[in-house]
């Protein structure tokens, strides 16, 4: 006969502590008194009462993302959840439903692992299995599969109604634009911001420069609300067709509910200058703009040189000439006819060499001092050394125009040439090329 086993003994339960996480996809009803996540939370606990015999015992800590989407593992709540996993602090992980977790397979197999090296058993109340066995497991992954393909649909009808929603010229979110505002999901224009991209527009379409135009708007204090404008942003303000009153989805553009801020022909012109590179545009022919040196250019006497060109095989050649060799002959004067490229850039490559040197700093910094301008030294220097990597990029006409405001006159010998500045044209080159002011006034 077995001896009675002693009155009362009995095997000691071993207490498990569980967390119980809880997941919306959207923000909405989460101002409610009770929503989706609490609900939640109340199925999860009454089951975690159910099982108290077994010694499950509930954790305080709240693991709850609401608003965040189940197919990353991007959750506060969630990385909260695993870090107290981590450090021993949870048992058994309670979930409503498994895509409350997680919708993706691949982000579910991540965090089993996490369960398994930490000893964790994962719990769904509404699909009863245990991840401890193979056939849980099995169970799992079919059910996380589907999980994963509902997602997946979800994400497809989304992006059906964005699409069908941009035909129609809706506006369906995002950053918005800078001159305009939104309000009840549509585009308003803002005016006084409107106001500020067309003159961008209108200004790139003078200068077909960005680097010049960012540098004028930086030192003029332009901004688009409060942030200075650069290239890379000027280029997408200049190519955004929602100022063209348009709504682009994948690439085509439908015609939108809001109202344009730049009207077509506008547009048109721009892009005709964006087409092109801006080597392209710095190297093509002057034929169509004023000579680079007209009005600036003399022969030795001091006899004034003239543009003239000729064709010949359908080339176009360009010279400068004085008038005493179309009156007089060839040997009326030493130097009657110079090649005018060949001129053009021996005066620029001086030019750009001599803004480089310390006694050309120092001589437009006294300029910049008597015309009464607000810039340092510092500021000089800087200007000055911005001219060099820009001038490529410029259109002709305004290369034209900056070698008329820095050269009073260019003196042409069989020696060589000789160039004469104009300092109060150094000293407005300067604030023209200055950095951004301090005290910005901005436009939003």
């Amino acid at each position: 006969m077995k001896p009675a086993a002693p009155q009362g003994t009995s095997k000691p339960i071993r207490k498990l502590r569980c967390a119980v996480y809880t997941r919306k996809s959207t923000e909405e009803g989460l101002e409610m008194e009770f929503n989706s996540l609490d609900a939640q939370r109340e199925g999860c606990e009454a089951y975690v009462t159910s099982q108290k015999a077994e010694g499950w015992v509930l954790v305080p800590t709240h693991y709850d993302d609401g608003g965040f989407s189940g197919g990353n593992l991007e959750r506060p709540g969630l990385k909260r959840l695993l870090g107290d996993i981590e450090a021993g602090l949870v048992d058994v992980v309670v979930v409503y439903k498994i895509d409350r977790l997680s919708r993706s397979l691949m982000d579910f197999s991540k965090l089993v692992a996490v369960f398994e090296d930490n000893s964790v058993t994962f719990v769904s109340i509404t699909q009863s299995f245990n991840t401890t066995t193979s056939m849980g497991r099995l169970t799992l992954n079919i059910l996380l599969s589907f999980a994963q393909f509902e997602r997946e649909v979800i994400g497809e009808r989304v992006r059906d109604k964005v699409a069908a929603s941009r035909r129609k010229g809706i506006w369906m979110g995002g950053p918005v634009p800078f001159g305009y505002r939104c309000a009840d999901r549509r585009l308003l224009v803002v005016e006084y911001e409107a106001a500020t991209v067309r003159m961008i527009f209108e200004r790139f379409l003078r200068t077909g420069s960005a680097t010049l135009l960012v540098g004028k708007l930086a030192a003029e204090g332009v901004t688009r609300r409060g942030k200075t404008l650069d290239k890379g942003g000027l280029y997408k303000m200049l190519a955004n067709q929602v100022y063209l009153g348009k709504a682009v989805h994948k690439g085509i553009a439908y015609d939108g509910e809001h109202a344009a801020i730049i009207d077509q022909d506008l547009w048109d012109k721009v892009h005709s200058i964006m087409a092109v590179s801006p080597r392209t545009r710095a190297s093509r022919t002057r034929v169509q703009t004023p000579a680079l040196l007209k009005g600036l250019i003399f022969a030795p006497g001091g006899r004034a040189m003239t543009p003239s060109h000729t064709r010949k095989n359908g080339r176009l050649y360009r010279y400068y000439v004085t008038m005493s060799l179309i009156k007089e002959g060839a040997d009326a004067c030493p130097v009657g006819r110079v090649p005018a490229a060949q001129v053009e850039n021996a005066v620029i490559d001086q030019l750009r060499s001599l803004l480089r040197t310390p006694e050309m700093v120092a001589r437009t910094w006294k300029a910049v001092h008597a015309e009464g301008l607000p810039m340092s030294e510092k500021d000089v220097i800087a200007a000055l050394t911005r001219l060099d990597p820009l001038w490529d990029e410029l259109f002709p006409a305004e290369q034209a125009r900056i070698v008329q405001l820095l050269v009073e006159r260019v003196d042409i010998s069989t020696d060589g040439v000789r160039i004469t500045l104009r300092t109060e044209g150094l000293a407005q080159l300067a604030n023209e090329l200055k950095p951004a002011a301090r005290n910005r006034r901005t436009t939003a």
